[in-house]
């Protein structure tokens, strides 16, 4: 077999493409990002505060994904630098062609959901803990959920007052998620 990659149907559908890399060339935070700078020229902080303020619900991006990324997609020719700023500061400009990859992506099978749940891997374990650190895991998830709950059922209302059926749609995934996770944690086991 020596270089070659070998199509599995299990890989791509898992993934969305062979070895996580989407048909489109472009991994799921890249194509964030160029979402994101189709709302216009962008610095890197400037993304990182916009995937906060309208991906953070339901998409976890950090910095030093977005800033590992910037650099690949203006290689690619998928955006463009501008003029430094105040404190050197970058921004960048999605391109003709960043506008056609994001396009193709969009198309795109997504694949399938992964879920990776630190509270449910724990509960996994919970004959292994303590019933004060079960007790404690569970306060600990019931208030993070709660207030996650409430900040984004506001984020919701806020999109749909402002006319964005598409993103308070999207917020109602994080609303339903949050919910059910703290429907889940009524049943959770805490004592050992």
């Amino acid at each position: 077999m020596g270089g070659e990659t070998v199509k599995s149907w299990t890989a791509a559908r898992q993934s969305g493409s062979v070895r996580g890399m989407a048909e489109s060339g472009v991994n799921p935070t890249a194509a964030a990002l160029l979402g994101l700078l189709h709302e216009g020229p962008m610095t890197g902080g400037q993304l990182m505060a916009a995937a906060e303020r309208r991906l953070a619900p339901y998409w976890s991006m950090t910095r030093s994904q977005v800033y590992r990324e910037l650099p690949v997609l203006a290689d690619k020719g998928l955006v463009r630098l501008g003029k430094p700023g105040p404190r050197m500061s970058q921004p960048y400009a999605i391109t003709a062609a960043g506008k056609r990859t994001f396009s193709r992506w969009l198309a795109e099978d997504p694949g399938r959901d992964t879920i990776r749940n630190p509270i449910a891997l724990r509960i996994a374990f919970g004959q292994l803990h303590s019933a004060s650190q079960l007790k404690s895991l569970q306060a600990a998830a019931n208030e993070y959920h709660t207030e996650a709950l409430a900040r984004v059922r506001e984020q919701a209302k806020n999109a749909r007052k402002e006319g964005d059926t598409y993103d308070a749609s999207a917020l109602e995934f994080a609303v339903a998620y949050h919910k059910a996770a703290l429907s889940w944690l009524k049943s959770a086991p805490v004592s050992s």
